[in-house]
């Protein structure tokens, strides 16, 4: 079978929301950890705060409201942390966060209401109490599965750091045995996980450091596994840089476009790249890849692995509000972290992975609202989600980046003013047909405006804010 398959159709129209399970919500208390820490303590590296399935199940309809259609769920297998990247069970869901019976309610759940689900496989490496890893600590060089690890000398020390560990772990972490994925036992057993969670009603995978497995004939079979199992399955690789050589139609769909978050951090939150610059590296970043693999990006402007946005802001809403409007403007697949829509702050890792408050009085209710007001216009205009995309106006003198979207049935013009202050500037519509003397709606705030030939003259952009155009083509 031919591993080349387009990238699903419905991932291009998707607004996702990625759950870190333990901090979301606490459904089922029954299930707890024994030492579970209070809800909304101080996020370590340790503790656990009691999350689960079933209190995203609660939670479901919350998404609803939201604009969500699509959850990426970080690990949910059996492991002993709080993040469950050191997988012990790759068939079983964890006890804290429930079992295959809340899995399958969860998935039923979503797909009753339009809302997929894409699970976390961590692939290169598993955790100290994995099966295989555990014969190999018991029966050392006679163990059928020392052939499935790096393993460089005898005895392995997988706790002791004084001595030499003789096994290779991601990134030198003794708590995570690097799987040896040219071995075939091994390929056959992680890609049977594969195919059992989609079989089970998984809609795709989101995979882990893939780039660590430098094997790209790995992800296709990967590939042809998962699309054999569910054709629109997606598959999202966490690859941080320019990732061409997995996007090739055989391997990944998207990946999650850390360089787009990195290009709104700069812009929107620290106020380091000027609007040339931001309008330079965007379309740098759009012409990485072909068109239909663009519109399959996931879009994140933070996750667990990094600063919230809104502390990368110093604090500031605005320029969460800002990145919010251009995120849900752009091409690719938005995908919004847990929390940041209420305004949930937190450092890089642990801090980041903080509980959901679900107490609606500690909400930033303004900006809530502006996220659900962004989402939605998304949702109901087609060109922000597979129209052409072209940068309309981008000076170093002024931090006002204008881009249209457009396709043959509208365009919308986005002016996003960066500026403490309010501006009225004219945007140049570059070749593109213009509106009538009719005016434009305005899908972000009232205001006044000239209709010229070419151009939509004298918009005014309040302080810090953005405005929507949109008028028939």
């Amino acid at each position: 079978m031919s591993g080349f398959y387009p990238p699903p159709d419905w991932v291009k129209h998707a607004i996702f929301y990625q759950i870190f399970p333990d901090r979301f919500a606490n459904g089922d208390l029954s299930n707890d950890p024994e030492n579970v820490a209070a809800w909304g303590a101080m996020p370590t590296p340790g503790n656990k705060m009691g999350g689960d399935l079933r209190g995203i199940i609660d939670h479901l309809d919350y998404l609803v409201g939201l604009g969500i259609s699509a959850i990426y769920l970080n690990p949910i297998f059996h492991a002993s942390s709080n993040h469950k990247y050191n997988t012990t069970d790759y068939f079983r869901v964890d006890p804290h966060f429930g079992d295959l019976a809340a899995f399958h309610e969860l998935i039923h759940q979503a797909h009753q209401r339009r809302i997929r689900v894409i699970l976390d496989g961590v692939f290169n490496h598993c955790g100290r109490g994995f099966f295989a890893f555990t014969d190999v600590l018991e029966n050392g060089a006679s163990s059928p599965y020392v052939k499935w690890f790096h393993v460089s000398d005898w005895p392995l020390h997988p706790y002791d750091d004084t001595e030499p560990a003789n096994y290779q772990g991601w990134w030198g972490l003794r708590s995570l045995p690097k799987f040896n994925t040219d071995h075939p036992p091994v390929r056959r057993f992680l890609l049977d996980v594969a195919r059992y969670w989609i079989e089970q009603g998984a809609d795709g995978w989101r995979l882990d450091v893939p780039n660590e497995i430098a094997d790209h004939e790995f992800w296709r079979e990967f590939r042809c596994v998962v699309k054999t199992a569910k054709p629109d399955a997606y598959i999202v690789g966490e690859i941080w840089q320019d990732a061409t050589p997995w996007l090739d139609g055989t391997q990944f769909d998207g990946v999650m476009n850390y360089l787009f978050r990195d290009l709104c951090r700069d812009f929107f939150a620290k106020g380091i790249l000027d609007a040339e610059a931001f309008g330079r590296g965007i379309e740098r970043l759009l012409d990485l890849y072909p068109h239909d693999v663009t519109l399959a990006q996931l879009n994140l402007l933070g996750s667990h692995d990094t600063a919230r946005f809104l502390t990368e802001a110093n604090g500031d809403v605005t320029g969460l509000r800002l990145a919010t409007l251009f995120q849900m403007t752009f091409p690719g697949a938005p995908c919004v972290y847990y929390g940041d829509e209420i305004g949930l702050a937190g450092g890089k890792d642990p801090y980041c992975r903080g509980c959901f408050p679900w107490d609606r009085n500690r909400w930033d209710a303004k900006l809530y609202d502006w996220f659900r007001r962004c989402i939605r216009i998304r949702r109901e205009h087609s060109a922000l989600r597979t129209g052409a995309f072209r940068t309309l106006l981008a000076d170093a003198n002024a931090p006002v980046y204008v881009f249209a979207r457009w396709n043959e049935r509208e365009h919308l013009v986005v002016a996003l003013n960066r500026r403490p202050l309010e501006c009225s500037l004219d945007i140049p519509l570059s070749g593109l047909a213009a509106p009538d003397q009719r005016p434009a709606f305005e899908l972000l705030y009232g205001g006044q405006y000239v209709i010229n030939a070419g151009m939509i003259a004298q918009v005014r952009i309040p302080a810090r804010n953005g405005v929507v155009l949109c008028y028939e083509a």
